[in-house]
Order: C-alpha cells, then sequence, then structure tokens
C-alpha cells in the first residue's frame, strides 16, 4: 500500500513464510515488510538446522515501486496472486556456505481472513492489525552450513500470512511503555495443514485468561469454512521453562462432537533471535540501518542462556498434528510472558514444574 489512511510512525504491510520438512531437520522463516511512514522496507530469513540458526536480514529506503519484493539478497515473486509464488535468498560470495534458497511456495487452500486484531496500552490504540493465512507445499532447493535440502512437496509443508494496519516500532516512548507493561500475555497461533483440509487455531489471553482475540476455523476446498468452537489448550511445558514439548488443542464441531488434535513439536525457532521481532537486541524490523544494508549471521541456540531475550518473545514450532486418525504439519506458535492464571504462571519469572 502506498498510501495509508494514518500518519502513524508504526504503520506496516508484511508478510511472512514459512518451509518446514516433515521430520524436524529442518525450519525457513522469511519475511519482508514495508513502513510507509518511516520509509524503511526490510526482510529476513532463517533456518533452524540442528542446534544452529542460520540468519539473513536486508534493509533499505523505501522506494516507490509497492510491487518489487526485494531487499539486498532476498526477494518474493508473486507468480500467480493467492496461489504460487516464489521465494529466493542470493549465495553470499564471499561466504558460499551461507544460507540460499530457491523455492516455489504453492497454496493448497483458500486463504482465510484471521479476526480483526486490536490491542490498547492504557488508551492508545497501539495495534490493529489485519490479516489472513494460507496453507500449502514447496519445492526447491535451500543450501546453509555445507548442507544442501531438497524440498519436495510431500515431505516438506508451508503456511504464510499477509497482515497490515498499525504494529509498534522500537524507538518511541521507552518510559512510557514500561509504564504500561501488561501483567501478562498468552498467545497462539496456529495454522495445521492436512491433505484434506487445513484447521488455524487463534488465541490470545491477558493474565487472568481472559481472550481477547480467537479463532478456530475448518477449511476444505469447495465447501464453506466450518467454525470449530471455543479452543482450548492443554500445553506440556518442558520443566524449568515455558518451551512447549507437546499439546493437546480441544476443538467441537457445529453440533458439539468433540475435537482433539494432538501436537508434537519437531523443531523450534525464537523470532527473537535472528528474525527480528521484538525483543530482538541486535535488529528489529522496522528499523533504519542505512541504506543498503545486508548482516548474516550463525547463531549457536545449544545453550538457551546464551540468548536470554528469545524466552520474552514467541517461538515459532515446526510441528506435527493428528486429527481422527489424519496427520497434519504446520507451526504451533507460542508466547507467554509474565502472569497467566489458565498455565499457572504467577509472574515473568515463573516456569513449569
Amino acid at each position: 500500500m502506498k498510501h495509508h489512511v494514518s500518519g502513524d510512525r508504526n504503520v506496516y504491510d508484511r508478510c511472512i513464510f514459512h518451509v518446514l520438512d516433515h521430520s524436524g531437520r529442518a525450519l525457513l522463516i522469511a519475511g519482508l515488510g514495508v513502513y510507509p511512514n518511516t520509509g524503511v522496507v526490510d526482510a529476513y530469513a532463517t533456518l533452524r538446522t540442528g542446534d544452529r540458526l542460520h540468519a539473513v536480514r536486508a534493509s533499505d529506503a523505501l522506494g516507490g515501486d509497492r510491487m518489487r519484493l526485494e531487499v539486498g539478497p532476498l526477494r518474493i515473486t508473486v507468480d500467480e496472486p493467492l496461489r504460487r509464488f516464489t521465494l529466493s535468498c542470493a549465495a553470499d560470495p564471499a561466504d558460499p556456505d551461507g544460507l540460499s534458497f530457491d523455492l516455489t511456495w504453492t497454496a493448497d487452500f483458500p486463504a482465510l481472513w484471521e479476526p480483526h486484531h486490536l490491542q490498547r496500552t492504557g488508551g492508545r490504540l497501539t495495534l490493529e492489525g489485519r490479516r489472513f493465512v494460507q496453507a500449502g507445499r514447496c519445492a526447491g532447493v535451500i543450501r546453509a552450513g555445507g548442507e544442501r535440502f531438497e524440498v519436495t512437496a510431500g515431505e516438506w509443508t508451508g503456511t504464510r500470512d499477509r497482515s497490515w494496519g498499525v504494529r509498534p516500532i522500537p524507538g518511541e516512548e521507552p518510559g512510557r511503555a514500561a509504564e504500561s507493561r501488561p501483567e501478562g500475555f498468552h498467545w497462539l497461533w496456529i495454522p495445521m495443514r492436512f491433505d484434506d483440509r487445513f484447521v488455524m487455531v487463534v488465541a490470545q489471553e491477558d493474565a487472568d485468561g481472559y481472550r481477547t482475540l480467537n479463532q478456530a476455523q475448518l477449511v476444505r476446498n469447495g465447501r464453506r469454512d466450518t467454525q470449530l468452537g471455543w479452543p482450548r489448550t492443554e500445553i506440556a511445558y518442558r520443566p524449568g521453562t515455558r518451551h512447549p514439548e507437546s499439546a493437546v488443542v480441544h476443538l467441537a464441531d457445529p453440533g458439539g462432537k468433540p475435537l482433539e488434535i494432538g501436537v508434537e513439536i519437531l523443531a523450534s525457532s525464537p523470532l527473537a533471535v535472528g528474525a527480528g521481532y521484538p525483543p530482538a537486541g541486535d535488529w528489529q524490523h522496522g528499523t533504519w540501518q542505512g541504506r543498503d544494508w545486508t548482516d548474516r549471521r550463525v547463531y549457536d541456540l545449544s545453550d538457551p542462556s546464551a540468548h536470554p531475550l528469545a524466552a520474552y518473545g514467541v517461538t515459532d514450532h515446526a510441528a506435527r498434528f493428528t486429527l481422527d486418525g489424519r496427520t497434519g504439519h504446520g507451526i504451533f506458535e507460542h508466547g507467554s510472558f509474565g502472569r497467566h492464571d489458565p498455565s499457572g504462571f504467577t509472574d515473568f519469572t515463573s516456569t513449569a514444574r
């Protein structure tokens, strides 16, 4: 969008793609965003494989052509709107073992609107987003760290979302933000792709469990979308952390029949490490880095204490899902900070027992 109705500096317009293999060997996350009122365009890609996270980030001054989805070595091409995309990251000539990829992302199901997302800090509107989500398959090649991953449709899954509106960019009113810090925040965003259906669950809760965002929906080709009740999720956390190891998502069909989706975590990628989501300490989306800025690095995730901010950011988990004898794959995106009464977390230092 070239012009936005608001002059708010926090206006944004961006997308994210997930590409994951069904064995948990690799999880690729890539995205691109524009920030019309700060004049920034940026993009990123991360690949989690083993204990290594390979990251590429790029930022530049925003130009006038909104159809050019390219920053530094990262590029997104819309081959067929809402259907097929090409995702690419050029190799670094100085580091042939660095992250690069050339992928085709193809939708298997129609895009699904998510609920209108509103969030206020005190009396001020700090987040207003519209978003749609989609699931599909991927094909191509990913290279990193001397490894080559052949991405095939039957063994890899793709999800994506596209969102726009107002969302906080770092650099404004730190004192005010600290005064309005919420007691707790609990977030789940779970796109699940099965061979014949796509299931989407979203839930955001306050410290006392009051739900401010809610969705559970079934999408099938050629049929009307079906609502699946009020989602409730039981999460088994790793002791001493808030890292989910497995979960059960409780849903219900329109007739009230209970539905249970089992969740097995395969690989995890904290968005605050490499991907630019808050509270990342080295780079965050929408921040001015100068013209033609590119950064490549590899993070060692074997020691969680080496990345303490990751515990206070959202993590995307590649996951395997089971539903009525079907097996699917997708993303179990989870963030839980501060007090959350339904989970038994009492404050920001509280963890699972």
